[in-house]
Formats: structure tokens, C-alpha cells, sequence
């Protein structure tokens, strides 16, 4: 578990320093960020006590920074939807737990970028008073967004970078969760397989 937790550390700082560089105008970063490999992943692999714990801790102090730097409140329907789909990720983590590994979790994490993102575009949908609460508003929300943000980066490109970062992240949490289980293995510690 000590890998995973030096991944996870490894992994808010990640997310805090891209956060930072979209805002000086990085875009090809956006939304590539560890956040539901890790709920995705804790839920799977951690005790009880650390599930859900973990990552919502890590989702808050990561927004802590990036929303006192934005200046974005911290309790609005977009940020709260965040951590919604995040606590929806953590349920498939959750459920996969007694079979996790690369066969159940890869899947899953695509599952979750698009849990997050429909989840997240549908709540813009709603509550961004610049989409059409109509059909063609989310149809919108959901593939092209508005053009205040950016204009030139349509929605579905974001889900593109969430999905690849998810399988990524998601990869790298499997790889490391089966590397402390061989360590701790070689150390005399007997521990369940990991498929």
C-alpha cells in the first residue's frame, strides 16, 4: 500500500501543478488528471477506513489550491458534482473489490471518465445560465460546450483526455498496488493475489 500512497501524494501535486499551467494558458493538459484513478483504485484496493477517506482528502486539498487560484468557490452545483461522479467512481471501485486488476479496473476507469463527464456536462448543462435548457442546450453541453470557454476546445476533447488519463493513472495505480503485494511477498507477508 506504501506505493500506492507515494502515488497518490505524487498525484495531487500532479494535479495542482497542471491545474496552475492551464491557467497560463496550457490547454493540451485539461482534464488529464489522476483524481477518478484514485477513487476508482482506493475503493478497490485500500481497508475500510481509507476507501473513500483518501480520496475525497486528496480531491479537496488539490482543490483547495486550484480553486483559491481560480477564484472558484468551493461549494457551487459544479464543484459538489465533482465529487459526486467521484463517490460514483469509488461504488465501481467498490463493487470490483473482491476482483480487482488490470481485467475489471481498465474497463472500469472508461466507465468512469464517462460517469464524470456526463455527469459534470449535464450539471453545466443545468445550472450555466449560457446553455439552452432545451435539447440542443445538451447536446451542446455535452459535445461542443460554449464558446467563452475557449471556443476552439469542444467538451468531447475533455473526455479524451479523461479517459486516456484515467486508463494511465488507473494503470499506474494497479502496477504499483501489485508491486507492494510482491515486495511484502518476498518479505514473508502472505497476501491475496492480485489478478
Amino acid at each position: 500500500m506504501i506505493p500506492a500512497l507515494i502515488l497518490i501524494i505524487c498525484a495531487v501535486v500532479y494535479r495542482i501543478v497542471t491545474g496552475l499551467a492551464i491557467i497560463s494558458g496550457t490547454t493540451g493538459l485539461s482534464n488529464f488528471a489522476p483524481m477518478a484513478a484514485i477513487a476508482l483504485c482506493s475503493a478497490a484496493y485500500f481497508p475500510a477506513r481509507y476507501r473513500f477517506s483518501v480520496p475525497m482528502i486528496a480531491l479537496v486539498v488539490s482543490d483547495i489550491v486550484l480553486n483559491l487560484h481560480y477564484h472558484f468557490s468551493l461549494i457551487s452545483p459544479f464543484v459538489l458534482s465533482h465529487y459526486i461522479a467521484f463517490a460514483l467512481i469509488g461504488c465501481f471501485g467498490l463493487w470490483l473489490r473482491d476482483r480487482a486488476g488490470f481485467k475489471t479496473l481498465l474497463p472500469a476507469s472508461l466507465a468512469s471518465s464517462l460517469v464524470f463527464y456526463c455527469l459534470t456536462n449535464t450539471v453545466s448543462w443545468i445550472f450555466d445560465p449560457g446553455y439552452a435548457k432545451t435539447l440542443a442546450g445538451f447536446i451542446q453541453a455535452q459535445t461542443v460546450g460554449l464558446p467563452v470557454y475557449g471556443g476552439t476546445t469542444p467538451t468531447w476533447m475533455f473526455l479524451r483526455n479523461t479517459a486516456l488519463s484515467d486508463l494511465f493513472f488507473t494503470l499506474l495505480f494497479v502496477v504499483c498496488m501489485n508491486l507492494g503485494r510482491t515486495s511484502q511477498a518476498r518479505a514473508g507477508v502472505a497476501l491475496p493475489r492480485v489478478a
